[in-house]
């Protein structure tokens, strides 16, 4: 039996807070609905660490909510569009996360400085710079998607990140992933001089080595469990 996707989008939001992504009620996670119908995507106003799966609702590409409660998200064409863009992506996460915000707004590029950077190997993290205002539109959702490409992240510079994956899952392990990944590069850098990086050939070879589909499934089981978040209703959180 499939997993409920209110389920998951609940449990990623919940592990995104744990892992320091929260911005009070803003940021939101998504899975594709698999009868085609939209995205189960967080409602608004409530914080990360507060959502439970009678917090997430089915939207449209148009934005009208088609299953469950709850104010709907302003940039809920992040999502959609992505999804439209994409066959390969299954959950969607944005998030502004401090240290990306940080490095993005830096002008510099994310290097592979770590393990947690190779993950984004060949394509990198792109740079969204249209706008660092909220992607309220479905023609600024279809530039943000066009800027992600095929990469698995995406800086929304002055703004956050966008993190896909083939579901939201990978896309929550993604966005942890960018947010460490961005911490060591500016933890290195703030030490003076110029950090050393691995070379495209390396890093390709330890996206393969470190990250394949059942270590990235291992990773998601661990911030679930060491969270405390198995249960789809946390403790506290009221529907």
């Amino acid at each position: 039996m499939a997993d409920d996707p209110r389920d998951l989008v609940a449990t990623a939001c919940r592990v995104l807070a744990a892992a320091g992504h929260g911005d009070l009620i803003w940021g939101h996670a998504s899975a594709r609905d698999e009868a085609g119908r939209g995205v189960w995507l967080k409602a608004a106003s409530w914080g990360l660490e507060e959502v439970s799966r009678d917090r997430v609702h089915l939207i449209d590409r148009e934005g009208s909510i088609l299953a469950g409660d709850g104010q709907r998200h302003s940039e809920y064409p992040i999502h959609t569009e992505i999804m439209a863009a994409r066959s390969d992506v299954g959950g969607v996460v944005h998030v502004h996360s401090p240290h990306a915000v940080a490095l993005a707004a830096s002008g510099e590029p994310l290097r592979p400085v770590s393990h947690a950077a190779n993950f984004f190997a060949p394509h990198g993290v792109g740079r969204f710079t249209d706008t660092a205002d909220l992607i309220l539109t479905p023609e600024l959702g279809k530039a943000v998607a066009a800027q992600l490409g095929p990469c698995h992240g995406l800086f929304l510079v002055n703004h956050g990140i966008v993190t896909v994956g083939a579901d939201v899952r990978t896309a929550t392990v993604a966005a942890v992933l960018l947010e460490m990944a961005c911490r060591q590069q500016l933890l290195t850098h703030g030490f003076g001089g110029w950090p050393s990086w691995s070379d495209p050939a390396e890093s390709a070879s330890k996206r393969h080595n470190i990250y394949p589909d059942h270590a990235v499934r291992a990773v998601w089981d661990y911030l679930v469990r060491t969270n405390g978040l198995n249960s789809p209703s946390r403790p506290g959180v009221t529907p």
